[in-house]
């Protein structure tokens, strides 16, 4: 079995949880409890949500390497795209809502869509600095 291709997932589940705790560490400190009952999305939910769409995003990567590795960028491009439309489906209801607790949620969403989002882009530049 190769292993191999696992790593980049085994590192995006560790590097999903290291951000995830410390997300949890701030909200704990710095963001009331009654916020955080009100949000639309628990942040457990969308911490899985983006590792999951990753993790999708790193294996059909690693797919269309062993075909074709000048497809690689395009198929980032692609996945990327299609990932911000979903997310952007997600975000719909937290954008409606206009509480005193919305501008956190916001923020919230973006910081891990953005931390995901660096992580896949890493993720990208390794398969294509190994062209072989």
């Amino acid at each position: 079995m190769n292993l191999q291709k696992f790593k980049s997932i085994f590192t995006l589940l560790v590097l999903g949880t290291i951000g995830y705790l410390i997300h949890k560490t701030a909200f704990y400190f710095w963001v009331p409890k009654l916020y955080q009952d009100q949000f639309v999305y628990t942040l457990e939910l969308l911490y899985l949500f983006f590792f999951f769409f990753s993790a999708f995003l790193i294996l059909v990567l690693d797919l269309v390497k062993q075909k074709s590795i000048n497809s690689v960028g395009y198929t980032f491009l692609l996945l990327t795209t299609l990932k911000m439309g979903i997310a952007y489906i997600f975000l719909k209801p937290i954008l409606a809502a206009n509480l005193e607790k919305t501008p956190i949620e916001k923020m919230s969403f973006f910081i891990i869509f953005i931390y995901f989002l660096a992580m896949e882009t890493y993720v990208t530049i390794r398969i294509l600095n190994n062209k072989q």
